[in-house]
């Protein structure tokens, strides 16, 4: 695997031999961070299979203005701490010292996300005009204070897709699974258990 449309290939492929997913239209795709990148790819290789996309703090689209966050240029402990908006969230989940061999494992994880995400960095520039051929309903979450992912690229997901929305959790940064579970697991269930085959466009603050 050299890229992250790689990866996502070998998910469909994963998903075509599973018994259980035989049926795409009963299934709804969910990616945080990295694996919202993997998500869209995902997406926009069926582009009407899947009931329902989520996407939170998604990588994959080159802000306009700013940056995605360079792993590169800080130590992993400073780039998990950068994707909490309160560090006391931090503390609580992974402790103010985390242990040697998480860091350890942060470091592992850090080189294969060189491996397949460096040249462009954390993007496609295809991905934009792909999504537009998406037909399946989608949620677009963003934290108001990533500092990982700017908010940006959220506004540009939501804008590129033809059935999304953007809600945008306060107090919360990238990782909103940490540190604000119980509301994106609110919004999450709220939206893949509605009736129907479409989700409202626009924009709402969660």
């Amino acid at each position: 695997l050299r890229s992250v449309r790689d990866v996502a290939v070998m998910y469909q492929w994963l998903l075509g031999e599973h018994a259980l997913t035989r049926d795409l239209a009963k299934v709804s795709v969910l990616g945080l961070g990295f694996g919202g990148f993997i998500a869209a790819e995902l997406a926009t290789m069926a582009p009407r299979a899947f009931r329902r996309l989520v996407l939170v703090g998604a990588m994959g689209i080159k802000p306009e203005r700013g940056e995605i966050a360079d792993q590169a240029l800080v130590s992993y402990i400073d780039y998990v701490r950068q994707g909490f908006a309160d560090q006391r969230a931090f503390d609580g989940v992974f402790g103010a010292d985390p242990p040697t061999s998480l860091l350890e494992q942060w470091d592992l994880n850090r080189e294969m996300t060189f491996r397949i995400a460096w040249k462009p960095y954390m993007y496609n520039p295809a991905l934009p005009h792909l999504l537009g051929g998406v037909a399946t309903p989608t949620l677009v979450v963003w934290g108001r204070d990533d500092r990982i992912v700017p908010i940006e690229c959220g506004e540009r997901f939501a804008k590129a897709l033809r059935q999304a929305r953007l809600e945008v959790v306060e107090g919360a940064g990238h990782f909103i699974e940490m540190e604000k579970p119980d509301e994106l697991a609110r919004l999450v269930t709220t939206f893949v258990n509605a009736p129907g085959g479409a989700s409202a466009p626009g924009r709402a603050n969660a």
